[in-house]
């Protein structure tokens, strides 16, 4: 009780003094290792976690531990230093897998710096890419941990250049390593010329602080004048200084580090081996000193749902109300769990909010900061935080929460398209209702989870974003919810577009003993480049069809898309355009143009040059050299582009795109093909167009 009583009253920090951050990283970089480590040395746990033993804290469901990955993002509040000048470090771990992307996604959206863990021996992987691309997209200012150090083949400035080359990132090192592989026990912090050794305690907690060694002072003076460099390229005045020959201090070298990190000129790189506990306080310094507050970063912004006008919310605990609902959660214990990042002003439990996304009103029952799965009950949070709220039974992921009398609406959270789906039954007619509530929780927490009924073969279909992400989700079933249930193959999620311009005529003409029904449109359909979704126009000009239904012929063309017309997949890529019909006084409605909508958009698709797509995943496997030859000619049986390959240590890694139905359960066959010694990574590239002969296949499949 009294470390809970303890945590709360160190909670309450200045701004300035708040650090919002994500550990993200490529699948077994060691990111929650990582994670587990800076827990143990702020206190924050007292032993530390292991993921081969299962006991992380940051990984606590079962499958995490069971699998030894992360699968949701967890939450944790942590300080550094333990002594003066205390900082409130707020951390997401993020999982590394590439079928659990949702989860980053939606924590960089509502943070405000990042942690880049990349393994020495490796460099940058796949995700590594993948990850550092969503963080640019929010543009979040990040510095990068090589972990692993201690690793047979670690190379800390191959992977230096790797940053720089494959992600094209400002990347300078902060410390240098002092030795490498087994030989790896500390580091140089360049500003400051000194090196701390690890090695007499095996927790690592004590380190020694000692000269720069012998062999490494040139490579010392070397980058440290390049940094130092790049940080005065920042400040006129700075520069001015330091062209003239003047000594600028430590701390003058840290504030103009810290701004050009924010403003992303610089991506300090930091070196350590968090297994072996080497490294951690140095990185935990980087992030109180270099990672933005909640003041550093621009304010907010968004628009006012009733002027349209665009406005922003700085983080001022006196301001309105407003924040960010990232994520749904439902708890054993306490139910529905809504995490918010709170923009703005205030929130005390109990109290109304107002989501402006849905225009309702709802009551906050309980707060709660969140350490992984154990919860910490608050009574107020304030801008700048992370929090959890029990009671948002109407609020979703991407949802904004403010006050009433000013209302703002913040950009809500996209996701990718789920490439993957399976069919799923009850095993008992007894289960067929818990099964409905299972999907539905799953779904609500989980935006790259899809739930559809299969009107042909009266099923339910469950879509994800791999074949890993669906099994998770079936167990997960089982185990919170009780409901067993069977799974079909896992079936690819095919789409459908157009090639060339055509146009159709819809016409819907009805009489009945009542009044008929009548609608009539003339739609033009074009195709447009790869990705870039549907796009409804209208050209109605002069009253040839009412206003009023404008939107039911939309509506039409949105139900005919979703069908399909070639083998029932979805239309995508295409731009509609409405420019003629007419209409009846009397018999014309609503239904009758959106049948007339379908029929037109039905009529036009058949004379386009239908084709069908299909999901392109890139994959990467790591094989021993021996093995190579033979892993390269079954990927070309499998219709796979080989991009290259290259060496790193003593493997090869061969990239390659991949039809993701040519890859389904490759797993098994990796293995086979390698003695077990290879290793392979996919992840969503494109949709590319089917060769006729399999699309012929897919289309006599489906009838």
């Amino acid at each position: 009780m009294a470390e809970k009583s303890e945590t709360v009253k160190k909670r309450i920090v200045p701004l300035e003094k708040i650090r919002n951050i994500g550990i993200i990283a490529h699948i077994d970089a060691g990111k929650t290792t990582t994670t587990e480590r800076v827990l143990f040395y702020t206190g924050r746990t007292y032993k530390m976690g292991n993921i081969d033993d299962g006991t992380t804290v940051m990984d606590w469901m079962d499958q995490e531990r069971e699998r030894g990955i992360t699968i949701q993002s967890a939450a944790t509040t942590c300080f550094w230093p333990l002594t003066d000048n205390i900082h409130r470090i707020n951390i997401i771990d993020t999982p590394g897998h590439i079928d659990f992307t949702a989860e980053v996604e939606r924590s960089l959206r509502v943070l405000d710096g990042a942690v880049v863990v990349l393994d020495a021996e490796e460099g940058v992987q796949s995700q590594s890419e993948t990850v550092w691309r969503q963080a640019d997209r929010y543009s979040v200012p990040r510095l990068c941990f090589v972990n692993k150090m201690d690793k047979l083949g670690a190379d800390y400035y191959r992977t230096l250049e790797d940053i720089r080359k494959k992600l094209g990132a400002p990347a300078l090192p902060y410390n240098l390593p002092i030795g490498v592989e087994d030989k790896f026990e500390g580091v140089v912090d360049l500003l400051t010329r000194k090196a701390f050794v690890w090695g007499k305690d095996e927790l690592g907690t004590t380190f020694e602080e000692r000269e720069v060694p012998q062999n490494l002072k040139s490579e010392v003076e070397k980058w440290r004048q390049k940094l130092v460099e790049k940080i005065c390229d920042g400040s006129y005045e700075l520069v001015e200084r330091y062209l003239e020959g003047e000594n600028l201090s430590i701390d003058e070298l840290k504030k103009g580090l810290r701004e050009q990190v924010i403003a992303y000129n610089i991506v300090p790189v930091f070196a350590g081996a968090a297994l072996r506990n080497k490294g951690i306080q140095s990185l935990l310094d980087g992030i109180v000193d270099f990672l933005p507050s909640p003041l550093d970063i621009p304010p907010a912004s968004g628009y006012n749902p009733k002027t349209s006008q665009k406005e922003t919310r700085s983080p001022d605990i006196n301001a309105p109300f407003s924040a960010l609902a990232f994520k749904i959660q439902t708890d054993p214990h306490v139910g529905r769990l809504t995490y918010l990042r709170i923009y703005s002003g205030s929130l005390k439990s109990g109290s109304f909010v107002f989501n402006s996304s849905t225009g309702r009103k709802e009551r906050v029952g309980r707060l709660l900061l969140m350490h992984a799965d154990h919860r910490e009950e608050i009574g107020k949070a304030l801008a700048g935080e992370i929090v959890a709220a029990v009671g948002l039974k109407k609020t979703s992921t991407g949802d904004t929460l403010c006050d009433r009398d000013h209302p703002i609406l913040f950009e809500s959270i996209t996701f990718p398209e789920p490439v993957i789906s399976l069919a799923i039954e009850p095993k008992t007619r007894a289960d067929q209702k818990k099964l409905s509530y299972a999907l539905s929780k799953l779904a609500e927490a989980d935006p790259t989870f899809k739930i559809r009924s299969d009107p042909e073969t009266n099923q339910t279909v469950i879509s994800g974003m791999g074949e890993l992400h669906l099994e998770i989700l079936v167990e997960r079933m089982k185990r919170e919810f009780k409901v067993d249930a069977s799974t079909g193959t896992p079936q690819v999620a095919y789409k459908e577009t157009i090639k060339k311009p055509a146009e159709g005529e819809g016409k819907y003409i009805r009489q009945s003993g009542g009044r008929g029904q009548y609608g009539h449109c003339f739609l033009r359909i074009e195709p447009k480049p790869r990705g870039e979704g549907y796009e409804f126009v209208s050209e109605i000009k002069g009253g040839a069809i009412p206003r009023e239904f404008i939107p039911a012929v939309e509506k039409g063309v949105k139900e005919a898309m979703g069908k399909g017309i070639l083998a029932g997949y979805p239309l995508v890529d295409m731009k509609v355009t409405l420019f003629d019909g007419t209409y009846h006084e009397v018999d014309s409605s609503e239904v009758a143009f959106k049948i007339a909508g379908s029929q037109a958009l039905q009529e036009a698709a058949k004379k386009a040059d239908l084709v069908i797509l299909e999901p392109i995943m890139k994959v990467e496997v790591t094989t021993p050299e021996e093995h190579m030859g033979d892993i390269i000619g079954d990927l070309s049986s499998r219709r796979a582009q080989i991009l290259g390959s290259e060496t790193k240590g003593n493997t090869r890694v061969i990239t390659a795109l991949v039809p993701l139905a040519e890859i389904s359960g490759y797993a098994t066959i990796l293995r086979s093909l390698s003695q077990g010694r290879a290793s392979f990574y996919m992840e969503p590239s494109h949709y590319e167009e089917v060769p006729k002969n399999v699309a012929e296949k897919i289309i006599e499949k489906k009838e």
